[in-house]
């Protein structure tokens, strides 16, 4: 046995789980994503996805996919670099930087490449990135890729913040990245304070708005639009595996930076570009999110109506204020029962431990959709108000 079988052996954190019976992890749908769907033939309430506004099964967006598909076909063989620009990728991007306000948009197969190859590549070895300490996976693994200073501040605290720009040299260049949502704790990003820092230090900002667009603002353009701070914002980087119901992402920025993004980020030039089908459906996914308004506005009532429940059934949900909803358990192990127990019930929820989050903080993530009404919010509250009290959560 090599030492690295020998090291790989050595894990056995999910066969522990599997053990106990309370694995909770790759549960196989065989129905589209919903706000109900079918898993080892039984249905249950889907409070566990990202499609905010519920297009994953829309017939616009499918049909909008197969067009593609039928003109283009399956994919596009190389890179967006080399031979794999289609012109249906440069009209989402021109639709894409008017939608978020910025000169050009820029499209990558997936978001995590996005702040993958981003990241990694405007700062140099003297240079700074400074990072919210709550910030996505995909934007630590891109600062990690850097030879820049990487320097954290406490999450959504500005006053951490300034105290981290102060250390920093004044004519170097610092580049404060966070997420507008944060994805496991539902809380906003204080971006208006974040500018206004930016702006005395002379710092540079990118805002992952990943949970943000098509959920903030009129037509889901996002937390940047909703909070007014666009114009202060250097680069706002989407996704399509969430409100857009497909998979890709963007970065939306200026025209010098994009055109330093487009031969420099390596997760964009070395990667095949985004497939016929993913573009056909993020476009269709845009009309919608301009033509249809009021699902940006149902999923808000929905939203309110389950913190209000959360908070009256007095579940620890911390600052979130959006439609993730996180119910803290604070237990590795009760986490995992916990989400074993609701889906015996029929509610799907996902839990959240560590490294995800800290020990301590280990959680479940209730999130909703715009396809979600109160009643189904009512059924799955009162299945978790049943479930916390039978493993001591609530008295």
């Amino acid at each position: 046995m090599s030492l690295l079988q020998e090291k790989l052996r050595k894990y056995d954190e999910p066969q522990k789980m599997m053990q106990l019976g309370i694995y909770p992890y790759f549960r196989a749908i065989s129905s589209e994503q919903d706000c109900e769907v079918i898993i080892n033939g039984k249905k249950v309430l889907m409070f566990g996805s990202n499609s905010y506004l519920g297009l994953t099964n829309h017939p616009k967006i499918k049909e909008a996919a197969i067009e593609a598909v039928r003109k283009y076909g399956t994919g596009c063989a190389g890179s967006r670099f080399l031979n794999g620009s289609l012109d249906i990728h440069e009209k989402l991007e021109h639709r894409l930087a008017e939608f978020v306000g910025k000169d050009e948009a820029i499209i990558f197969s997936t978001g995590f490449q996005v702040n993958l190859g981003v990241v990694s590549c405007l700062t140099g070895r003297e240079d700074y990135i400074i990072l919210d300490e709550a910030d996505h996976a995909s934007i630590i693994e891109g600062r990690r890729l850097s030879f820049s200073n990487t320097l954290k501040f406490k999450h959504n605290d500005v006053s951490s913040l300034e105290n981290v720009l102060q250390k920093c040299a004044p004519d170097k260049i610092k580049l404060i990245v966070v997420d507008g949502v944060f994805s496991m704790e539902g809380d906003v990003a204080p971006l208006r304070q974040i500018v206004e820092l930016a702006k005395k230090y002379k710092a540079s900002v990118m805002v992952d708005e990943a949970h943000g667009i098509g959920v903030f603002g009129e037509h889901g353009q996002g937390v940047c639009h909703a909070q007014g701070v666009t114009k202060d914002i250097d680069l706002i980087m989407g996704t399509f595996s969430k409100s857009f119901a497909s998979l890709g992402g963007f970065i939306a920025t200026d025209k010098d930076t994009a055109n330093w993004l487009r031969h420099h980020a390596r997760s964009y030039i070395f990667s095949a570009s985004a497939t016929p089908a993913a573009i056909g459906a993020a476009n269709a996914a845009l009309d919608i999110m301009l033509s249809e308004p009021e699902r940006i506005k149902h999923l808000w009532e929905v939203t309110h109506y389950a913190l209000e429940g959360f908070r009256a059934m007095g579940c620890e949900i911390g600052n979130t204020s959006t439609p993730i909803i996180p119910l803290y358990i604070r237990d590795n192990e009760k986490t995992f029962a916990i989400t074993h127990d609701l889906m015996e019930n029929g509610i799907f929820v996902n839990p959240v431990v560590s490294p995800a989050v800290a020990p301590q903080d280990t959680l479940i993530r209730f999130s909703l959709m715009a396809t979600h009404t109160k009643e189904h919010v009512d059924i799955a509250l009162d299945k978790i108000e049943k479930s916390f009290k039978k493993f001591g959560i609530l008295k």
